[in-house]
């Protein structure tokens, strides 16, 4: 009788119990998107990726594939493997600063870049925003190997000043380094700190974030995944690891590349601006503000960020709506994010080792994305809808 009751009491506790616990993850099929992966990295698209999956608020999908290079005797990649972001650094560094900013009234989008940086004038530069660095509507030109003519951070922003326009401000839609080389140096000029102590102290500091950074210290180096030797570096000075030789001639910290991060890292990220910009009761950035930045407009881009395009060739793939905000990185590493369907994914590789020639990842990209929408059961968006 006694161990009856006893054996009663039990399972009432356990019960209660039972009803604290958290809900069940939700359950997918992603046997298919293994498989792209894996056969990805047999196809030499990348040695190795790390990919992570968030919906409805949940991390459903984390895993690393491959090796950190092509070597047999590879270490394996991990999801706390470290991947330079390259382009990546242009949405989750500089743009989130310069969220901040705008909405402390530090900064004023329709305010001239020669009102923060006084050489940048002539030219038709006087008429440049700060909305058209954002926007890649500036009329400067994409890239320029500044290594070639300059010695010096101060020759490259000089450089820079004297250039002229490929295009009248605010006409044509050209996706530009130097707009976010100079929102960089435009940030540190109004903070009066560096770039990079200005993401440590706002963004990864209080979002954990501790294997994001600039510049990472030679302790870490077994953790990073190799990108191709720069065979072309002209000066004496020692070479920052970063791939991006404009951001190596910045010393590794720059406002269009330069940041290392890990998909678990990003994930503190992404979950933050998913829920429009406040986390655990701290609020990075408000709501309002990142609605105006990531806001579809007559612009191909947003603020920062770039958008999904309707014409069936996104990078993002067939089920992303037309609502999501995303970014590449030359390196091979992406972030897509759709607030309507409650999506994002975060893709980190190098495909640049040990050959930036390497392009099969503009093929690889819409083909995960797509992997991922048929794994969680997603109806196309409709204009891709077959």
């Amino acid at each position: 009788m006694q161990s009856g009751r006893f054996f009663l009491a039990s399972f009432l506790i356990l019960a209660g119990l039972c009803t604290t616990l958290p809900a069940r993850v939700m359950a997918f099929d992603f046997e298919p998107l293994d498989s792209v992966v894996k056969k990805a990295v047999s196809d030499s698209v990348f040695p190795g990726a790390s990919l992570a999956v968030l919906y409805k608020g949940k991390t459903v999908f984390h895993k690393a594939f491959g090796k950190l290079t092509y070597d047999p005797n590879s270490r394996p990649a991990e999801t706390s493997t470290m991947y330079d972001l390259a382009s990546l650094t242009k949405a989750v560094v500089t743009t989130s600063i310069t969220m901040q900013l705008v909405e402390r009234d530090s900064l004023n989008l329709q305010t001239p870049v020669s009102h923060y940086l006084h050489a940048f004038t002539g030219k038709g530069k006087d008429n440049i925003t700060i909305e058209h660095l954002l926007r890649h509507t500036s009329g400067l030109r994409a890239h320029t190997f500044f290594t070639k003519t300059c010695r010096t951070p101060d020759e490259l922003f000089s450089a820079i000043a004297s250039d002229s326009l490929l295009s009248k401000p605010g006409k044509t839609t050209l996706y530009s380094d130097l707009g976010f080389i100079l929102l960089g140096r435009i940030i540190e000029t109004i903070t009066g700190k560096s770039l990079d102590s200005n993401f440590h102290d706002r963004f990864a500091e209080p979002l954990g974030m501790t294997s994001t950074m600039f510049t990472p210290p030679q302790s870490f180096l077994w953790r990073i995944a190799p990108v191709e030797k720069d065979t072309l570096w002209p000066l004496t000075v020692q070479r920052p690891l970063v791939h991006d030789q404009n951001a190596a001639l910045l010393g590794g910290v720059a406002g269009h590349a330069g940041l290392y991060s890990t998909t678990g890292d990003l994930l503190s990220m992404v979950t933050m601006l998913m829920n429009g910009g406040t986390v655990n009761s701290h609020t990075y950035i408000h709501a309002a503000t990142l609605k105006k930045f990531i806001a579809r407009k007559k612009s191909l881009r947003a603020l920062g960020w770039d958008v999904r395009s309707s014409d069936g060739h996104s990078s993002a793939g067939d089920y992303f709506s037309n609502a999501s905000y995303g970014h590449l990185g030359f390196t091979g590493t992406s972030i897509w994010i759709d607030p309507e369907k409650e999506l994002a994914v975060i893709f980190l590789c190098n495909r640049v080792f040990p050959s930036s020639a390497n392009i099969k990842i503009r093929s690889f990209r819409p083909l995960l994305h797509n992997t991922i929408g048929s794994c969680l059961g997603l109806k196309r968006t409709a204009e891709n809808a077959q």
